[in-house]
């Protein structure tokens, strides 16, 4: 029976009863009490009688059906198992879906997101969904090379430098995480130094310099958008991360008390963190009220930004408006403090770093240290506001004129 060929016909298949229906060369047509009606190969390798599907009637017509049985037979003619076969082409075709950029990149951000803090995760998001997925989404991740993901480095590099910097740390770490994943080969790292300037830790820049501070103050208290202008303000009294500062909600002030209480999901160390509150930082958050009208969040989000806060990247954007690309960043305002806090207020070192929320050096002052200055940090703060706010004020000048003598009277 197997021998013959071709034995079935669309009118024997029209209404076949439940049993087998042998077409020929081992092909036949499976039908089940239900109503089922499967395509089976039956053959032999090595010794062993198997059986191959082939696809469900009538979806796959006897003439696919017939050509799915020679495909199979050619195989097995080769010494290849067909069912064998399927499984290593049903493997590469997963591995090829696994395999591309976009795939690995998710994967990377969710191995990445059990310890980032959410505006950490929130970037990294952004930077992909913007920049890296677009051109880079379907590409197998085998054979990504460092040439195309320059390309797109340098591109952004011309917007967006320090984006295009955490865009390379990025990259580094998608590739990184196909390796593990057995999906790109060992040590085939991309090369991509020279693509983007100016990366590195220590390399943020910022304004140090009171006549340069003085400038970046007035540019920023001329900005049009309030909004954006108040969290840059922000950002400079409190030196708190520019995530952090866009994202500060109402339920996380105590006006009263002056401070802000960041919880430690949205801290970098994940520990809760109380920032002191100057009188000119109340004085922004009391201004935010008109524009949230009852929002979850103290700064709302610009017109067409799809975050329910006002974005991290909008503060970058106006730095760069203003003409400090390459000057100032928005985390720049960490650096500043820690800088001209340190050299023109004289603030203890270790009141400002508490004030940053960095953490403490050494296993022995991680383990013991538990010091938050909170007073100390209060009066250095005001004070820190008060300097900044009189870098603008005009010097009083006292006019010097002769003395009329006596004489001369």
């Amino acid at each position: 029976m197997a021998n013959a060929t071709d034995k079935l016909t669309a009118v024997k298949l029209k209404n076949p009863a439940p049993g087998r229906h042998w077409d020929g060369l081992g092909l036949y047509l499976e039908v089940t009490e239900q109503g089922g009606r499967y395509w089976r190969l039956k053959y032999r390798h090595a010794g062993k009688e198997k059986r191959l599907a082939l696809g469900v009637f009538p979806e796959v017509s006897l003439a696919e059906a017939r050509d799915r049985r020679d495909a199979a037979r050619a195989l097995l003619r080769d010494g290849v198992d067909p069912a064998e076969q399927r499984k290593v082409d049903r493997d590469a075709q997963e591995r090829a879906a696994r395999g591309t950029f976009g795939a690995v990149w998710q994967e990377y951000i969710e191995a990445k997101a059990k310890t980032w803090a959410p505006e950490s995760k929130r970037k990294a998001e952004y930077v992909g969904k913007t920049y890296l997925l677009p051109p880079l989404k379907r590409r197998q991740i085998a054979t990504l090379n460092s040439r195309e993901v320059g390309a797109v480095l340098e591109k952004m590099a011309a917007n967006t430098p320090d984006l295009a910097r955490k865009a390379k740390q990025y990259v580094r770490g998608v590739v990184k995480q196909a390796i593990r994943s057995g999906l790109r080969d060992d040590g085939r790292l991309l090369v991509l130094d020279g693509y983007v300037t100016g990366e590195g830790k220590g390399h943020i820049p910022a304004t140090t310099m009171p006549e340069e501070i003085a400038a970046l103050l007035e540019a920023i208290r001329a900005y049009p958008a309030e909004v954006t202008r108040a969290a840059l303000l922000m950002c400079a009294y409190t030196a708190q991360r520019p995530g952090v500062v866009a994202s500060m909600r109402w339920d996380e002030l105590e006006l009263q008390l002056a401070e802000w209480r960041i919880p430690g999901a949205k801290m970098k160390m994940r520990k809760a963190h109380i920032v002191p509150l100057p009188k000119q930082a109340v004085a922004l958050i009391e201004a935010m009220r008109a524009y949230t009208a009852g929002r979850e969040y103290v700064f709302p989000p610009l017109a067409r930004q799809s975050t329910p806060h006002l974005s991290r990247d909008a503060l970058s954007k106006a730095l760069r408006i203003m003409g400090f690309a390459g000057k100032h960043a928005t985390h720049g305002f960490r650096g500043m403090l820690r800088t001209a806090g340190r050299e023109r207020l004289g603030i203890d070192s270790d009141v400002l770093e508490a004030q940053l929320a960095h953490a403490k050096r050494g296993d022995v002052a991680k383990a013991y240290d538990r010091t938050e200055f909170t007073e100390e940090r209060r009066r250095a703060m005001q004070r820190w506001a008060d300097w900044l706010d009189g870098l603008n004020k005009p010097a009083s000048v006292t006019p010097i004129g002769r003395k009329r003598s006596r004489a001369t009277g």
